[in-house]
């Protein structure tokens, strides 16, 4: 008989353990993801846990939801102004690089490891993406980051690669499972899901900020959830028309992300809750279903694909597509190093499973000795590759305000602003109550030295002071005309 005191019991546990280990995570410089994974081995059935897990199709469907969570959240974090000036390059990164990649790995795989070609094909495309979530994990817990256009180019790259490997892997598959499917037939149906998903994910994206901006639910915690329907929506409606859901979903949290609508910040808070939620869950199930006793028999394969993934595949293809770009030697070198893998690979390794291909269990588990050694070697070794090469700078962290303001169905058009004061700025030294600030702009706070003040009409501001300030468009332009003027901008 089904025990639920005890599943609740046992999935706390597992939580709780999940979510302190990240400390433990930040403090050796791993990605937290990683400590999931090694929790959810643990608790196996290898592992001093014992929970008995097998099920290749529940492992699926979880990472397949999980999946399409973690890209609405990493849509609506990402700034359109950032990765506008990387787009083609990322993009092309993201399919043209990819499919480079996989195919470099299959060669190797057939003609090294004596894998057939379409087994060696199908494990390079399982393992062709890479991670964002891994990547920028490693830059936060060393509280650095890497200058700004090569950061937007790896960000837009890394969460816009998953589809080209998913569409890699299942094209192959198909192929496998029909001796008459050819790759002629698959390139016009993968341009239709990537169309697909490209106009309905912004379709719906702006559709959504619409709706969001119109409606009036009579309670605010339903707004949030209003973002869990439209994941669904969008991923369950593109998959069933054909098209590329994971794409969508992402589009779909880029457009919302950089819209205007209320409950804004509340919603994006909510959806990082359960992005991480989702990868939590996605790594301990992924966890359960390894058998780390059956990981040694693989550790030959998995080393050698790894080392010529890291050092090969993913450098060749990256250099080859970012020929004429302007990006410096230093700077594609860190690119061709930042490919961490993660939850995308292990998860399209399940594919095969599922399908019973006579190696499946063998491609699953190269494929998780892969994940395991990037994400050590590679995680380990991010950010001294970056300070010696010269292309990293500190990474600055938001201030914590003691207060926050959320657009509301009542005051749509209102909104925060930071404004910094410069030493050369004509207000230093003024009083609050001189400045002829507008009327429809209130100062809520003032940060001084990691210090907030209440400000008051007499509140005299100094260099490198922020301001807080409400109001509309209008009212927070002239605010900072009036805060940024300087003698020099006269002359």
């Amino acid at each position: 008989m089904f025990d639920l005191p005890l599943a609740f019991l046992v999935t706390a546990v597992l939580l709780v353990l999940s979510i302190l280990s990240s400390k433990l995570a930040d403090r050796f410089g791993f990605p937290a993801l990683l400590m999931f994974l090694v929790i959810g081995m643990l608790a196996g059935s290898d592992g001093p846990g014992g929970i008995q897990f097998d099920s290749a199709a529940a492992a699926n469907m979880v990472g397949t939801v999980a999946l399409a969570f973690i890209l609405f959240a990493g849509g609506l974090d990402t700034n359109w102004e950032s990765i506008r000036p990387v787009l083609t390059r990322g993009i092309l990164m993201a399919t043209v690089g990819v499919a480079l990649s996989a195919f470099f790995m299959g060669l190797f795989i057939h003609f090294v490891l004596g894998f057939s070609l379409q087994d060696g094909l199908l494990l390079g495309s399982i393992v062709s993406s890479t991670d964002a979530a891994a990547v920028f994990a490693v830059l936060r817990s060393r509280r650095v980051s890497l200058k700004d256009h090569l950061r937007a180019f790896l960000e837009l790259e890394s969460g816009s690669n998953d589809p080209m490997a998913i569409f890699l892997t299942l094209g192959i598959l198909q192929i496998m499972a029909r001796d008459t499917l050819s790759w002629g037939e698959l390139l016009p149906r993968f341009a239709m899901q990537i169309t697909m998903g490209v106009v309905a994910g912004f379709i719906i994206g702006k559709g959504a900020a619409w709706v969001m901006n119109r409606i009036r639910l009579d309670y605010e915690g339903l707004y949030p959830l209003w973002g869990v329907s439209i994941v669904l929506l969008t991923y369950g409606v593109v998959e069933k028309l054909g098209g590329n859901g994971f794409l969508a979903v992402y589009l779909c949290g880029l457009i919302l992300g950089n819209g205007d609508f209320i409950y804004k910040r509340s919603l994006i808070r909510f959806h990082d809750s359960v992005g991480w939620l989702m990868q939590i869950i996605m790594f301990l199930v992924l966890g359960l279903l390894v058998f780390p006793s059956h990981l040694p028999a693989v550790a030959w394969e998995g080393l050698l694909c790894s080392a010529f993934l890291m050092f090969v595949a993913r450098p060749v293809s990256l250099f080859l597509t970012l020929i004429g770009s302007k990006f410096s030697i230093q700077e594609r070198i860190l690119s061709a190093w930042t490919g961490l893998r993660g939850a995308v690979p292990i998860v399209l390794a399940t594919f095969p499973l599922l399908m019973g291909h006579p190696k499946s269990e063998e491609i699953f588990n190269v494929v998780f000795f892969i994940v395991l050694t990037s994400v050590l070697l590679q995680g380990k070794t991010l950010m001294p590759l970056a300070r010696f090469l010269k292309v990293d700078k500190p990474l600055v962290l938001r201030a914590r305000y003691p207060l926050e303001f959320d657009k509301t169905e009542n005051d749509v058009r209102s909104e925060t602003r930071e404004f910094e004061i410069l030493p050369s700025a004509d207000v230093v030294g003024e009083p609050l109550e001189n400045l002829g600030l507008p009327k429809d702009a209130l100062v809520l706070l003032v940060r001084r030295d990691n210090q907030f003040l209440v400000p008051r009409g007499h509140t005299v501001l100094q260099p490198y002071d922020t301001l807080l300030v409400l109001g509309e468009k209008e009212a927070l332009l002239q605010t900072r005309k009036i805060l940024l003027k300087t003698h020099a901008s006269e002359e």
